[in-house]
């Protein structure tokens, strides 16, 4: 298949091409300052302040999201998602861009969205900061831009791309087959860091495989042989379903990109992830690692 990933160059290249639709997906979300201090942002200001020519803002924090639940960014109604997609112009592109100006999570958090709907795009590999690197030039405020109507063709979210708590909890009771994969950090992982969450550590029995280990240090994916080495072979080569899950499903959403790079399928995300999970005292959490992981396919 193509490679999910677009260079600087090559889409600085492609700027002027009919059909080009450039998205910035950036959201600001600061770092926690106590347990449960959970804080958020749209990126728009930002993006209004300096952004790749043409590019439009995608709000994933209210337009692209249902905000009627208990956790942000939870997955729009495809109704929701078909009218926000429109506005952006993304009904009638030929090639879709996705980029941030952070770590890549929140490009790789749309992707995943759009892939779930059945809509094909790309991630600038290293975002705004690859793009400042390569000395390609940036704009600032609002332009005139039309809105391309709704397709006629419904939206639909496809099986097999996200997961509920229900199904979280049938895996934990060995009712469904299925491997558990935390992608924060270790500290938050292990409970050792201030998280935003409303309690420490993860979900008993999940693995952790930090997505921000998937990067180097420019920002941008690590090159395959790197990537599969960082992720170990018990998510590369065992066939049970994985089910990714992070604090808000944006970090888990890098390392499904990661993972669909190197060729794994049957994987979903858990949309509520920690910030739905740990928010109710009845769903069990440890601060313990697993010891019976496979080891990576370095070792």
């Amino acid at each position: 298949m193509p490679d999910i990933l677009i260079s600087p160059a090559a889409l600085q290249q492609r700027l002027q091409q009919p059909g080009l639709v450039v998205i910035d997906a950036s959201v600001e979300l600061a770092a926690a300052r106590f347990d449960g201090d959970y804080r958020v942002a749209s990126g728009h200001a930002a993006w209004l302040a300096e952004h790749i020519p043409g590019s439009r803002h995608a709000d994933l924090t209210r337009e692209l999201a249902d905000t009627s639940v208990s956790y942000s960014f939870a997955l729009p109604s495809p109704a929701a998602a078909q009218a926000a997609l429109a506005r952006l112009g993304i009904s009638g592109a030929r090639q879709i861009v996705i980029y941030d100006r952070h770590e890549g999570f929140w490009a790789a958090r749309l992707w995943w969205m759009l892939r779930s709907m059945g809509i094909t795009a790309s991630v600038l590999d290293g975002g705004l900061k690859a793009w400042r690197l390569a000395g390609l030039p940036l704009a600032q405020g609002q332009q005139a831009q039309g809105t391309a109507p709704c397709s006629q063709t419904t939206l639909t979210i496809q099986a097999g791309y996200w997961a509920s708590r229900e199904d979280v909890q049938a895996v934990l009771e060995g009712k469904a087959p299925g491997l558990l994969v935390c992608a924060l950090g270790k500290g938050l992982f292990e409970g050792s860091a201030v998280s935003r969450y409303a309690r420490r550590g993860h979900i008993p029995g999940s693995l952790n495989r930090p997505a921000r280990e998937l990067f180097d240090e420019q920002g941008r994916y690590l090159p395959p042989t790197a990537l599969a080495n960082a992720l170990g072979s018990l998510l590369l080569e065992d066939d049970q379903p994985l089910i990714l899950y992070c604090g808000g499903g944006i970090s888990a959403a890098a390392t499904a990109l990661a993972l669909t790079r190197l060729g794994r399928q049957s994987m979903s995300i858990y949309d509520g992830s920690l910030q739905e999970w740990a928010a109710d005292p009845a769903l069990p959490m440890t601060t313990v690692p697993l010891r019976i992981e496979a080891s990576p396919l370095q070792k």
